[in-house]
């Protein structure tokens, strides 16, 4: 790809990243590079997960955090920094911060996760909540560094927060290196710039491809029109990635340098969740595995060789996580839900447990209608819920039904 970006837009190159990577020696941690056997039996390439949900923290924001603030003139850094964040970018920067010796003001939306919440504070952050969607915490965290002088530590669209992102791209050459395609989540597009620099500059040979969630993909339009745009109401449960508008300075390295950028569904966000709960054993956001996602969608695509995955953070609410798994077996065909009707009289509803038993269809729960207009005098309405194992056996579940004689609605 090759999008004409206007002038200036500040420049990151393979010496600012490799300097970042010096700089973070002994903070940041080098992850884990995990083969996953299931997803190489897919693609037809061995598949390894980068897991950047194993730093510190939980996410690879530490990276860029560090590096923005290690980089501040020391009258900067005695003014203090502030940042907007639902979680990530926050607990990087309160880390980052704290280790540093500066102190730290994070403006949060109201309604954040809690366990995000507690460990920026743990980090030592001062948190604020601040408005309902990032937008507005955005504003009100750059009205604090207008009236304080603190520095504003852009989530994003910074030279430096790019170079310490792109540490993840070096590890990944050192890690892996007959890796031939690194697929990387975008949102604002920090990391998927970073990785693209690291990579290209040492094997131009790689691809690099950007994933979003759907819902929130402004890349696509971005790229099309050869400048930044805004899109309204971006909507996906992969909040790391749910950003409207591309920053000026990833967005000119990306333009330049990646050679893709794919959009993945919800139903794939919590299918890739649920895969790598249950077969690589690590807890992922949806935006971290954003990734597998991508490989979930279309394996046929990636089948020319090693694939290195990020899984770029783990921090999830663990009521969202249990929303999203749920929506995940879904997806993945293990749950099944039904409306039938049956005769309103003593032993119907045993009748009609005893088919499922015989398929083994685990029953979460039954409810039962009997005031709805459009059935009979002698019908009852019943809806179930059942656990099942996959696509395949709901076929089977359906057809027992009605080789029982049951009619199924739903």
């Amino acid at each position: 790809m090759n999008y004409r970006v206007p002038e200036p837009v500040p420049q990151v190159i393979l010496d600012d990243i490799r300097g970042a990577q010096k700089m973070l020696s002994g903070v940041s941690r080098v992850t884990a590079m995990e083969g996953s056997r299931h997803l190489s039996s897919l693609t037809g390439s061995p598949v390894h997960l980068k897991c950047e949900n194993l730093q510190r923290t939980g996410s690879f924001k530490l990276r860029g955090a560090y590096v923005r603030i290690a980089g501040l003139r020391p009258e900067q850094r005695a003014a203090g920094v502030v940042a907007a964040s639902a979680g990530n970018h926050a607990q990087g920067v309160a880390l980052a911060s704290s280790l540093l010796g500066v102190r730290s003001t994070v403006f949060m939306p109201v309604g954040a996760p809690l366990p995000k919440v507690a460990a920026t504070q743990e980090y030592g952050a001062e948190v604020r909540m601040h408005g309902h969607v990032v937008d507005e915490t955005l504003a009100a965290a750059q009205d604090y560094a207008d009236r304080t002088g603190a520095v504003f530590i852009h989530p994003f669209d910074h030279p430096d927060i790019i170079a310490g992102q792109g540490t993840v791209g070096l590890e990944i050459l050192e890690q892996c290196p007959e890796v031939r395609t690194i697929l990387v989540g975008i949102g604002g597009g920090g990391l998927a710039a970073g990785v693209a620099v690291a990579v290209k500059a040492l094997r131009p040979d790689v691809k690099v491809i950007g994933v979003q969630a759907a819902g929130a993909a402004a890349y696509p339009p971005s790229l099309k029109v050869g400048h930044p745009v805004s899109i309204d109401n971006p909507n996906t449960m992969a909040d790391g990635i749910k950003v409207g508008r591309p920053g000026d300075v990833p967005f000119r390295i990306i333009g330049e340098l990646l050679d893709d950028v794919r959009t993945v569904s919800e139903d794939a966000l919590s299918s890739a969740l649920l895969l790598c709960l249950e077969r690589a054993k690590l807890v992922v956001e949806p935006a971290g595995c954003s990734t597998v996602a991508a490989l979930l969608s279309e394996p046929e695509r990636y089948g020319g060789g090693p694939v290195v995955a990020v899984l770029s953070g783990g921090n999830i609410d663990p009521l969202l996580l249990q929303r999203i798994l749920r929506h995940g077996m879904a997806a993945a065909g293990r749950y099944l839900s039904l409306r039938l009707r049956v005769a309103d009289r003593p032993g119907a509803l045993a009748g009609l447990l005893a088919v499922l038993s015989v398929v083994d269809a685990n029953v979460l729960d039954v409810s039962h209608v009997r005031t709805d207009p459009r059935l009979g005098l002698t019908e009852v309405e019943v809806e179930l819920h059942l656990e099942t194992k996959g696509p395949e056996h709901c076929a089977e579940v359906a057809r027992s039904l009605h080789s029982a004689g049951y009619k199924v609605m739903s």
